[in-house]
C-alpha cells in the first residue's frame, strides 16, 4: 500500500544469517564523534574525516576547508572559498579535455585567537545533507568553534563557545566597513573587500545582544576584542550588490543545521520536500537562505518558485546556484516512468512486448545459444560488480525467451540455471562473500580484508560503486522475482539488503546510512567511498546510476512494496533531470562551460572538477560508453533523442562506429536504437555477426530485442 510518504523503511530487522559481521574496518573513523548511528561514506562531508582531514568539503556555492596552519594567513580556522568562471584552469582541445577550479584559495576563514598547532577537528551528526564539524584548541578540550555544514546553505555559520574570534583572508583584505544600521536585534554587520575585488558580508549575533567589535589587524587578519559567546555568518555578496545585501541582511541570524526529505506520487506525477531544521537568534522570525541548483529550479512547484531571488553564485561543476528564501522547498516530477517495465521502452512506443514473427525467430535462435552458457563461470567472479553485470545479463536473456520471444520451455530451463547461479551470492558462497561491518554500518565484499588491496573490486570493501554493483543484482533479482514469484520468499531479505546499503530510504533503519550512494540534493548518485579527494566526490557511469534506480523501482513492483516502487520512479525521474542538466550534454546545455559541452558527456564528473576520460581508458567510445551501460528501457528515459543525435554524429556517424573494437562497438550499436533502431536491429541481425562485439555485460539476445522493439525489426 503506498504511503503518504515514500520514504518509508524497506526493513529495519536484521541481516540474513549467512551476512556475518566484523567490527573492524581499514578505514578509521578519525575524529568522529560517534553516536551508534550510521555512518554516510559517500557524502560531501567525507574529507574532513579522511587523510590529513584538510581536503575541501563543497555544500555548494562554497567550499570548506580545514586551513590547518596553511596559506598566506597561517591559519588553523575553516577556510571559505567561492570561485568565479574566470578562475577555471582549462585543459587542451577543442572542446577542452577538462576543467578544474583552483583549490586552496583561502577567501576567509572563520578562526579563533584559541586555535593554533594543536587545534583537531572532530565532526558529528554526519547525516544524508549534513554534519557539523568542530575545531577544538587541543584533544579532549570543548569546541572553540562549532560549523553546521548543511547542503546549499547561504551562509557559513560558525557557532562561537567563548573563544575569542578572528577572520582571516590568504587572498587578503582591501577593508573592511562596520555597518551604521543592524540588520536586527543583536546583529553586528560588518562589510569586508578583498584584493581580488570580491565583497563579503559578516554577521554576529550575540543572544545578550552586545555587539561584537572587530578590528583589522593586517590585511590578513581581523581580530575581536574579547571573547565571544554567539554566532558569526559570511556570505559573499556577487558585486557588492545593495540589493541583494538587504536580501542576506533578512535571513542573518537564522541557519540550517540538517534537513528531512518526504515524498509522494499521484499517476505519473512525484514531488518530493526538502525540510530543513533551523535555529538561530531570528529564526522564529526569518525565514532560510538557501542556494538552489539549476536541476532544482527547473522542478520547484509554483509556491517555491515564488520564493527565489536575484542572488546567483557560480558553482565548481553545476551552472549557477541562485537563493531562495524558504524553510523547506517542494520539487515536482511530471511524467514519471510509472508504465516502464522489463520490455524495451521508449516516450512514444512506452512498454513494447509484441515484436515481428521474423524478429521472434532470430531472437529464438540466438537466445537458445546465448541461454546456454555456463552461467556459472560467468558469474561466480572474484568481482561483484562484473558477477552482477553477467547476472544482469542472463536475467535479460531469460525474459526475453519468456516474454518476447514466446520460447518459455527455453527460458524457464535458462531461469533454473540462473537462480542456480544467483544462489551462490545469497547463500554467500562466492569468492569473496559479502561482510556486514559494524564500523561504518554497511554490507561490503571482503576482498579488501583478504587482499589488503583497497582497490580490490573497485574499492567495494571501501564502499565505492556499491550503487553500481548492486543495482545488476537487484535488477536480476526483479527478473527472477517476475518469472518465478515462489522464489521470492528465500531471497527476498538478501536482495532487500542490498537496497537498504545503497538506496536505505529512511532514518528508521538504523543498519544503514540513509541514501548512501544517491544525493537527493544533486539528484545524482557519488561512486566514491572513503577515498581522500583533493576534488570531492565523482561520479563516472551516470547509465549504471540510473540501472540502479530502475533496478529498485522494478524489484519494488516484482515485490508489491508499492512505496519502493515509487521511489524507484520518483529517483529515476530526479536522475534523469540531473543527468540532462550536468552529465549529458546538449547543444544548448547552459550548466556547463561552453568550451566543454562539445565533448557531449563529461567524463569523470566531481564535485570541483569536470574530465573528459575514464579511470580505465582515454578512447572515445570508453568515455562515451560507460554514459551508455547498460542499454535497458531506461535509457531512452534518460538518454534523450537529441542527446544521442548529438552524439552519435560528433563522434561514430559515418563509418567510424564500425572501426571500434570488442564489446564497444555493440554498445554503441544498441545505444544507436534510441534513434535509428533499424541500423541497429541489422547490426545485431546480421549473418557474420561476431561475438567479439558484446560485452561482458551484454547479449545479442537482448540488443536484438530492445533494437526490434524500438522499430527496428522487420515488418
Amino acid at each position: 500500500m503506498l504511503s503518504n510518504n515514500i520514504f518509508v523503511p524497506v526493513a529495519t530487522g536484521p541481516l540474513p544469517a549467512v551476512i556475518g559481521s566484523r567490527s573492524d574496518h581499514p578505514v578509521p573513523r578519525q575524529g568522529i564523534i560517534q553516536d551508534g548511528k550510521p555512518i554516510s561514506t559517500n557524502k560531501f562531508y567525507a574529507n574532513l574525516f579522511l587523510g590529513n582531514q584538510n581536503q575541501g568539503a563543497w555544500t555548494h556555492p562554497y567550499s570548506l576547508s580545514w586551513a590547518k596552519g596553511t596559506g598566506n594567513a597561517g591559519s588553523w580556522g575553516l577556510s571559505i572559498s567561492h570561485i568565479e568562471p574566470t578562475q577555471r584552469a582549462y585543459g587542451p582541445g577543442n572542446p577542452v579535455q577538462y576543467f578544474i577550479n583552483p583549490i586552496g584559495i583561502q577567501s576567509m576563514i572563520l578562526s579563533a585567537v584559541e586555535l593554533g598547532n594543536a587545534t583537531t577537528l572532530t565532526t558529528s551528526s554526519l547525516r544524508g545533507f549534513s554534519a557539523r564539524l568542530s575545531l577544538l584548541p587541543r584533544a579532549g578540550a570543548a569546541p572553540a568553534i562549532s560549523f553546521p555544514l548543511v547542503q546549499g546553505m547561504g551562509f557559513v555559520t560558525g557557532e562561537y563557545q567563548g573563544s575569542t574570534p578572528v577572520i582571516q583572508s590568504s587572498v587578503f583584505f582591501r577593508n573592511m566597513t562596520a555597518s551604521n544600521k543592524s540588520p536586527g536585534p543583536g546583529i553586528s554587520k560588518y562589510t569586508l573587500t578583498l584584493e581580488d575585488g570580491t565583497t563579503w558580508l559578516v554577521y554576529a549575533t550575540s543572544p545578550t545582544g552586545n555587539a561584537l567589535n572587530l578590528q583589522m589587524v593586517s590585511n590578513s587578519m581581523i581580530r575581536a576584542t574579547t571573547a565571544f559567546n554567539g554566532t558569526i555568518q559570511v556570505a559573499k555578496n556577487p558585486g557588492g550588490n545593495a540589493n541583494n545585501e538587504a536580501i542576506y541582511d533578512a535571513s542573518a541570524s537564522v541557519y540550517p543545521t540538517d534537513a528531512q526529505i518526504s515524498g509522494s506520487v499521484s499517476g505519473a506525477t512525484g514531488s518530493y520536500t526538502l525540510n530543513w531544521a533551523k535555529t538561530g537568534a531570528s529564526s522564529a522570525t526569518s525565514k532560510l537562505l538557501m542556494f538552489a541548483l539549476p536541476h532544482h529550479v527547473e522542478s520547484f512547484d509554483s509556491a517555491t518558485h515564488d520564493n527565489l531571488t536575484d542572488i546567483q553564485l557560480q558553482t565548481t561543476t553545476k551552472g549557477i546556484a541562485t537563493a531562495v528564501v524558504a524553510d523547506s522547498w517542494t520539487l515536482v516530477e511530471e511524467g514519471m516512468p510509472t508504465e516502464m517495465g522489463f520490455a524495451p521502452w521508449s516516450p512514444s512506443e512506452t512498454n513494447v512486448t509484441s515484436l515481428s514473427a521474423d524478429a521472434i525467430s532470430l531472437i529464438q535462435t540466438v537466445g537458445a545459444s546465448e541461454v546456454s552458457q555456463n552461467m556459472s563461470a560467468q558469474t561466480n567472479l572474484d568481482s561483484m560488480y562484473f558477477s552482477g553485470k553477467a547476472l544482469s545479463k542472463f536475467a535479460s536473456i531469460v525474459y526475453t525467451l519468456h516474454e518476447l520471444a514466446n520460447d518459455s520451455a527455453m527460458a524457464n530451463a535458462g531461469l533454473m540455471q540462473l537462480e542456480k547461479a544467483f544462489a551462490v551470492f545469497a547463500s554467500n558462497q562466492q569468492q569473496f562473500p559479502l561482510i556486514y561491518e559494524t564500523a561504518w554500518k554497511g554490507v561490503v565484499s571482503s576482498a579488501s580484508y583478504v587482499t589488503g588491496d583497497s582497490g580490490a573490486d573497485f574499492g567495494n570493501t571501501y564502499y565505492n560503486d556499491h550503487h553500481f554493483h548492486y543495482g545488476y543484482f537487484i535488477h536480476a533479482a526483479a527478473v527472477i522475482g517476475y518469472l518465478d514469484p515462489n522464489w521470492l520468499k528465500a531471497n527476498r531479505d538478501w536482495v532487500n539488503m542490498l537496497v537498504r546499503d545503497v538506496a536505505n530510504p529512511s532514518t528508521e533503519d538504523g543498519y544503514f546510512p540513509f541514501s548512501r550512494s544517491f544525493d537527493w540534493y544533486h539528484g545524482h548518485s557519488w561512486a566514491k567511498g572513503l577515498f581522500e579527494s583533493g576534488d570531492g566526490k565523482d561520479e563516472e557511469s551516470s547509465s549504471e546510476d540510473a540501472m540502479c534506480a530502475f533496478a529498485i523501482k522494478m524489484w519494488g513492483k516484482t515485490i508489491g512494496d508499492a512505496n519502493m516502487e515509487a521511489r524507484g520512479n520518483l529517483q529515476l525521474s530526479v536522475l534523469a533531470r540531473s543527468l540532462q542538466n550536468y552529465f549529458l550534454m546538449e547543444s544548448d546545455n547552459t550548466n556547463q562551460p561552453s568550451n566543454f559541452i562539445g565533448n557531449k558527456v563529461t567524463g569523470i564528473l566531481f564535485e570541483n572538477k569536470i574530465d573528459h576520460t575514464t579511470y580505465f581508458g582515454t578512447n572515445t567510445e570508453y568515455i562515451e560508453g560507460i554514459h551508455m551501460i547498460p542499454l535497458e528501457p531506461f535509457s531512452a528515459f534518460t538518454r534523450t533523442q537529441k542527446f544521442v543525435t548529438e552524439e552519435w554524429n560528433t563522434y561514430f556517424n559515418n563509418s567510424r562506429a564500425d572501426q571500434v573494437a570488442g564489446g564497444w562497438r555493440g554498445i554503441l550499436y544498441a545505444n544507436l536504437a534510441i534513434i535509428d533502431p533499424v541500423t541497429s536491429y541489422n547490426f545485431f541481425a546480421q549473418s557474420n555477426f561476431d561475438p567479439s562485439w558484446l560485452d561482458g555485460g551484454a547479449s545479442r539476445t537482448w540488443y536484438l530485442a530492445y533494437a526490434a522493439g524500438l522499430g527496428g525489426s522487420p515488418t
